[in-house]
């Protein structure tokens, strides 16, 4: 249904004049195909059988050379966003995981957690419900701290990339997709 109702914004927005002969998602361009079947929730575009082929063909174009992405300018999306990672869990800040010369990295990799173990005396990296927890300790200008920070790895998205699309109103809705075959 929600493929309907993005096919139906696309060709309502083209400079095509209506027709009495039904539209064919097969009709729209390339980028069209692409956010349409972008867009394909339930299933992914994995499972619809007429996305395989625009989909396929993105993912081999991107691999070349001066790739430019597919715009569907009728309906008003743009090129698509990607966020690798999920957000951080609430009470927890985005960090990194390596560092470089000239401080941290900018791969926006972990979840901290700045601890005052000072007030919290019985808190431990055990306590977090994290398999894989780093302890960072800062140390004051006497050589000790209250403060500790527990890093635990950023979860990655299963569906990096997103499209905005306005409805009927204007407003945007996101939908996340991925491009792994």
């Amino acid at each position: 249904m929600r493929q309907r109702l993005i096919l139906a914004a696309i060709v309502a927005g083209s400079a095509f004049t209506p027709s009495a002969t039904p539209v064919k998602a097969e009709d729209a361009s390339w980028g069209c195909q692409v956010l349409l079947c972008a867009a394909s929730q339930n299933p992914s575009w994995h499972g619809v059988s007429y996305c395989v082929p625009p989909m396929t063909k993105l993912i081999a174009a991107m691999k070349k050379p001066g790739f430019s992405w597919p715009i569907c300018h009728e309906a008003k999306a743009g090129r698509p966003g990607h966020e690798a990672y999920e957000d951080c869990p609430a009470g927890t800040t985005v960090g990194s995981s390596s560092q470089t010369r000239n401080g941290w990295s900018s791969e926006p990799d972990q979840c901290i957690k700045t601890i005052d173990v000072c007030r919290s005396p019985g808190l431990r990296a055990s306590d977090t419900d994290q398999s894989s927890v780093v302890i960072r300790r800062s140390f004051g200008d006497r050589g000790d701290s209250c403060i500790q920070q527990i890093a635990t790895p950023r979860p990655r998205r299963a569906d990096p990339y997103y499209f905005d699309i306005p409805n009927e109103q204007g407003v945007k809705q996101r939908f996340w997709f991925n491009l792994n075959h």
